[in-house]
């Protein structure tokens, strides 16, 4: 049985303005998420690594992190050289999370080729190894099927150990994420939309089961427990916590029953969604949550962590 982990809470900003990520970011702190996290699209939202360096300069203990990078924007020794920088400026509070992207209308509005799940997962993986040994302070060079570098090398992180997150789906690209990565970030989505942003759900309990013991055997035991991460994609506070589920799944198609029992949605009374999270990380051994949702969350947050400093 693999030990519990701590819980670690993340707010996400979805702002599209400095200012206001400035001002959620100095809100996350003041409530106690453990991290600050943006997401990477093409069009008219921040650069991510500038909106982090706002953040890092206006903050001073609460982590910051991408969540996440989309891989076939950068190349790893260019990604390397901007996270370790980003380390020097947050004194050592960044975390780096990556993923293989998803969305085809921003790869058409830049012009560059949508490769199929199968190609894009093998080249996270590959940015992956690089990224590993360059991050803890190594010279690399790396021949694979779509990066070469050559002696590549970058400033050192000021952690001893820069964490990676690395949010993928699919069997083959989940045990290379549980073998080289700090944290998995399960998504458990099916194919993209027609919009090119939402997806079909995959939120069937047992599937995610099934998912949490491939990761397990692919760790293997020798390997340091995997961090498990889920982001919420909504924190509801109600009283009629079956009758939310029941709206939410006739909305996504999703059985009532998984709408309750899945780490996705957070849904009911704060003792409720609280007593939700410890029976998700018992569960399924997930111990970091990202929400969308300051004010509704902090005290659903604060009373998970108490029960959990009681249980």
């Amino acid at each position: 049985m693999c030990p519990v982990r701590s819980f670690r809470f993340g707010f996400q900003s979805m702002a599209e303005d400095v200012a206001e990520v400035v001002r959620s970011a100095r809100a996350a702190e003041a409530a106690g998420f453990d991290i600050f996290q943006v997401g990477d699209h093409v069009g008219t939202h921040l650069s991510p690594f500038v909106a982090l360096a706002a953040v890092a300069a206006a903050t001073s203990t609460i982590r910051i992190g991408t969540l996440v990078l989309n891989n076939d924007l950068r190349h790893p020794v260019a990604v390397a050289q901007e996270v370790a920088t980003l380390d020097h400026v947050s004194d050592g509070r960044i975390e780096l999370g990556l993923g293989a992207g998803h969305s085809f209308t921003e790869y058409a509005a830049i012009g560059m080729a949508f490769d199929a799940p199968a190609v894009r997962k093998a080249r996270l993986a590959e940015s992956v190894e690089i990224l590993r040994p360059l991050l803890d302070g190594h010279d690399v060079d790396y021949a694979g099927t779509h990066y070469r570098v050559a002696c590549a090398r970058t400033l050192r992180p000021v952690q001893g150990r820069l964490p990676l997150l690395v949010g993928v789906n699919g069997r083959a690209a989940l045990a290379h994420a549980a073998r080289h990565a700090d944290t998995v970030a399960l998504t458990m989505l099916g194919r993209t939309l027609e919009d090119g942003q939402h997806h079909e759900m995959r939120w069937e309990a047992a599937r995610l089961d099934a998912t949490i013991e491939h990761i397990r055997a692919a760790a293997g035991d020798g390997s340091p427990q995997v961090e498990l991460h889920a982001l919420v994609q909504a924190v509801v506070d109600t009283d009629t916590r079956s009758q939310v589920a029941e709206d939410i799944s006739d909305r996504l198609a999703t059985p009532a029953s998984d709408a309750l029992a899945t780490p996705f949605l957070c849904l009911g009374s704060r003792g409720e969604m609280a007593r939700h999270l410890l029976a998700c990380r018992d569960r399924w051994g997930i111990s970091y949550f990202t929400v969308r949702d300051i004010e509704t969350f902090a005290p659903v947050m604060a009373l998970a962590r108490a029960l959990d400093n009681t249980a």
